[in-house]
């Protein structure tokens, strides 16, 4: 048997084994980058909604699929815990501190696009949504009908009654007619 023989037998036997390999290796990536764009799309998809669940969810999974290894990814969890810092901030109040949470959310939005191939500018972030009127609406009226409900059931609230009709007061009043 000769080099070129074995050389050959090699490559046959090796080379289904490299290319279960190389198949892995870029599933592997596919699905890494898949969870990053998912983090991204959510994020993206509810801007305008910034207590709903899955927002907060996928805000706390950066530090999961973004690695500071790769310096685009670095500036995603860079940027990130600079919201995250604002968002405990108890120092500013009211407009001023919702105002730098969008600015700062806007931010964390365009560097997270940019790392992973988007290129959306800072305007078309901050102001490319639709939220209707009546969502918000919705929000209020729930905040409010939860705050009385707690407020009854902690004493510190009335339920007001208004009696319209008593058992037998019919009765009585078309006997005094008749």
């Amino acid at each position: 048997m000769t080099l070129s023989d074995l050389l050959i037998i090699l490559a046959t036997a090796v080379s289904p084994l490299i290319a279960v390999q190389v198949t892995r290796f870029l599933d592997d990536r596919n699905e890494e980058r898949g969870r990053k764009l998912q983090v991204f799309k959510t994020l993206m998809a509810t801007r305008a909604y910034n207590i709903s669940l899955t927002h907060v969810e996928a805000l706390n999974r950066i530090d999961l699929e973004f690695s500071e290894k790769r310096p685009r990814e670095k500036m995603v969890l860079d940027q990130w815990q600079q919201y995250l810092d604002h968002l405990g901030d108890k120092t500013l109040t009211g407009d001023a501190w919702g105002r730098k949470r969008v600015d700062l959310l806007v931010d964390l939005l365009h560097v997270m696009g940019k790392s992973l191939g988007y290129d959306f500018n800072k305007t078309s972030i901050k102001n490319g949504t639709y939220s209707p009127t009546a969502h918000g609406r919705v929000e209020t009226e729930q905040d409010r009908i939860r705050e009385l409900i707690l407020e009854l059931l902690e004493g510190r609230g009335t339920l007001p009654m208004y009696v319209t009709n008593l058992p037998g007061q019919s009765e009585a009043s078309s006997k005094a007619a008749g």
